[in-house]
């Protein structure tokens, strides 16, 4: 069904659908972490990607630096939050919004 949810949208021009890491909220001993002692991640995994923004003299889009799959590094502040039918929350990025593509 998540995968039905996500293909209804398709970010549009320079816009990237990502979801964001799930946070550790237990150590390696057992014990639990209350949230407000969880630092904020900073990853996702990119979901959707719009054509890409376009070129103001020809009209042509401009490829996207990122595909669906990716990883990337994302500012700690900013984007757009979404939650569609899979009751999962996604985050609306820019491009110019990435900081970085993880390898």
């Amino acid at each position: 069904m998540a995968a039905n949810a996500i293909k209804k949208i398709v970010p549009m021009l320079d816009r990237i659908l990502i979801q964001r890491a799930e946070s550790v909220t237990t150590t390696k001993g057992g014990i639990v972490l209350p949230e407000k002692a969880v630092s904020k991640v900073l990853q996702g995994t990119v979901v959707a990607v719009g054509p890409g923004s376009r070129n103001p003299q020809s009209g042509n889009y401009i490829p996207m630096g990122v595909k669906e799959g990716d990883r990337v590094l994302l500012p700690e502040y900013g984007g757009t939050k979404v939650e569609l039918e899979d009751k999962k929350e996604y985050m609306l990025f820019r491009e110019s919004d990435i900081l970085a593509k993880l390898e």
